[in-house]
């Protein structure tokens, strides 16, 4: 006998509809066949299924059944189509009364004793599922409040086989599971960390403010222990709040990525991420055997913080120029290919030297010059122009530490970054996919940026001396844009400009 349930599964942060048909044929060679581009997770369910069947009360049939997961032409991934291929069993053999499963998405992976478990991408397949204008989804309990997320559709959190079966035979013992979204998106908005509890550092602070007011990268150099990782950590806590719209596409990643934690249905707080230095460019960008999402992806409208910079393999850091200039990144591999979302901040922290105290006052380096030309000749020079801003972190000094006044608080410098930010929303709400001064390409900058002759002269000068690129001369002009919008200038002025060109003083010219 022949049964048909509908499932889903992901491909990138998209999902789309498998149909689940399982054929129960008499035989005397009794065997169990998955059809339809599965991999290794997807076999395996057979053992899994007919283990949990047995020990749910059920009987598992002694014939040949065979497994089509359609599109039979899209390879599938992950343990989700469990349960659907239970449930389809269980109907091709009779002990399942309902034999119209149209209107229901079910998806869980079972252990051997019947229990759902969760499984990624939920968030995802149940707004796949509200396009194709399902009705219902069946899902683990773990994965209700994120399938919930995705208002449209009426989710049933089920603890076991037993309950699934019952359910779908009855439609009763289970009621949909509800969240209220603004409720949840609030109680996920806290965080305990401020910028008020940096002490000094004033100069650093400000320009955090211009790069998180304009959107753009950012890099501190300083010696070890000047507080450079702890300014990175609190600089999400300034950035504009995250909306509901970036915060859903946010948490497609994470669920896809597997990277949600348990019961949480909702990404509420700009993501900040901190990979190792060992960390391969797979790992940056993403496409193991499963295509899942890297940390440029995970970084997504949030910020991705590159801690001692010159340590991290050349070739991770140079898969971030694609990245950082389009704001997606495309994997291809054997397995096929997909694309993310990846607009993210870039804020990088290295020290001067190997030793960290070249330039120190405090401190003699023990670096010779050839090992600190080696040193940061790991960082192109392509990659160091697209980090908008550069600045010096020294070491706090001991009044400032020893000080029982605190810093101006993440919510005020918050405040003046909304205002900057409603100025560029208003600004570029003609022209697409630019929302940020950052984001403006070089025909943009020359309509939008227009300086006077002193600011020209300035620029002249400073492009000179430093031995500054191109790009760098368009980075500039698009600080000075920000630091205009902070004031609630309309032009750019020469002090502006100049408070620019300040934040480029740790271009090659700095170590020589």
């Amino acid at each position: 006998m022949l049964a048909k349930v509908i499932s889903s599964a992901v491909l990138g942060i998209d999902s789309y509809i498998v149909q689940v048909e399982v054929d129960v044929m008499t035989t005397n060679m009794p065997s169990f066949a998955t059809v339809g581009l599965p991999e290794a997770a997807v076999k395996e369910s057979k053992d899994r299924v007919s283990s949990a069947i047995k020990n749910s009360g059920f009987s598992f049939p002694i014939r040949r059944v065979v497994v089509n997961l359609a599109p039979a032409d899209v390879r599938k991934s992950g343990t989700a189509f469990d349960l659907p291929i239970a449930i389809a069993v269980l109907c091709a053999t009779g002990q399942l009364a309902r034999n119209d499963f149209s209107d229901v998405v079910i998806l869980g992976e079972l252990s051997l004793d019947g229990a759902i478990r969760p499984v990624p991408g939920v968030l995802s397949m149940a707004v796949g599922a509200i396009k194709k204008k399902v009705k219902a989804m069946l899902v683990p309990q773990e994965n209700a409040s994120e399938a919930a997320m995705a208002s449209g559709i009426e989710v049933y959190p089920v603890a076991n086989l037993a309950q699934a079966v019952e359910f779908l035979e009855t439609g009763s013992g289970i009621e949909p599971h509800k969240v209220n979204i603004s409720e949840v998106f609030e109680q996920h908005r806290k965080t305990d960390i401020d910028f008020a509890d940096v002490k000094g550092q004033e100069h650093a602070k400000r320009a955090m403010e211009i790069a998180a007011a304009g959107g753009h990268n950012i890099v501190m150099l300083g010696p070890p222990g000047s507080g450079k990782t702890m300014l990175a950590k609190r600089f999400p806590t300034i950035l504009p709040d995250l909306t509901l719209g970036e915060a859903l596409e946010t948490t497609k990643i994470y669920s896809v990525g597997g990277h949600l934690q348990a019961n949480q249905a909702l990404v509420a707080i700009r993501p900040f991420r901190a990979p190792h230095h060992t960390i391969s460019d797979i790992g940056l960008t993403g496409g193991t055997g499963q295509l899942i999402p890297g940390e440029v992806s995970l970084s997504h409208n949030g910020v991705l913080f590159l801690d001692e910079l010159p340590e991290f393999n050349k070739s991770a850091l140079e898969s971030l120029r694609q990245p950082l200039e389009n704001g997606w990144v495309t994997i291809t591999r054997a397995s096929g290919s997909v694309t993310y979302p990846a607009n993210f901040m870039l804020a990088a922290a290295l020290n001067p030297c190997p030793c960290g105290y070249f330039g120190d006052p405090n401190h003699n380096c023990t670096c010779s010059p050839g090992t600190i030309q080696k040193y940061v000749s790991k960082i192109s020079g392509p990659l160091l122009d697209r980090i908008d801003i550069h600045i010096e972190v020294p070491a706090v000094k001991f009044k400032e530490l020893s000080s029982d006044t605190y810093g101006e608080p993440s919510e005020a410098i918050r405040k003046r970054v909304n205002c900057a930010r409603q100025i560029q929303l208003e600004r570029f709400k003609e022209f697409d996919r630019v929302y940020c001064n950052a984001q403006m390409e070089t025909k943009l900058i020359r309509a939008i940026c227009k300086v006077d002759n002193d600011s020209l002269s300035l620029l002249k000068t400073a492009i000179t001396r430093l031995g500054l690129s191109a790009r760098a001369y368009d980075r500039i002009l698009k600080v000075s844009r920000t630091i205009a919008d902070l004031e609630g200038a309309k032009d750019i002025t020469s002090a502006h400009i100049s408070e620019a060109i300040g934040y480029r003083n740790l271009d090659r010219s700095y170590w020589q």
